[in-house]
């Protein structure tokens, strides 16, 4: 068995547990084929993006009880998609990034400059950044 990488090439570190984040609802960003939409980005939700995200037909801000969704708040972290970080930062308005609790998967819709113009880590080798 192989352990799951994040984007900087170290063990992907845990995203989120208030509220339970990851595709498999575990806390962290791992993935596999079954994920289809590729939920991969550990981030830090913001005003800003919660807005767009609504205004872009994803709404993460809004409670869905029967699914057990509280609804996320600016300053909670959690696992977005890649294409949908990847839309806001096109849009102007992405979330800050962990990069450690980010999946290497994420490099298929995000460069690793963009999403380390927006980290809120930094990681032991700081030239892994560049």
């Amino acid at each position: 068995m192989t352990e799951d990488r994040n984007v900087v090439g170290g063990p992907l570190e845990p995203c989120g547990a208030d509220p339970i984040t990851g595709f498999y609802r575990d806390g962290c960003c791992n993935t596999s084929p079954d994920d289809v939409g590729n939920h991969t980005v550990c981030a830090v939700v913001t005003a800003e993006f919660l807005a767009h995200q609504q205004a872009v037909g994803n709404d993460l801000s809004t409670p869905m009880p029967r699914f057990g969704f509280a609804g996320l708040r600016p300053g909670d972290r959690w696992c977005v998609c890649a294409s949908r970080w990847r839309q806001a930062y096109d849009d102007g308005a992405p979330a800050p990034v962990v990069l450690a609790a980010t999946h290497e998967r994420a490099l298929e819709a995000v460069d690793l400059a963009m999403l380390s113009e927006h980290a809120v880590d930094v990681p032991a080798d700081p030239g892994a950044l560049a």
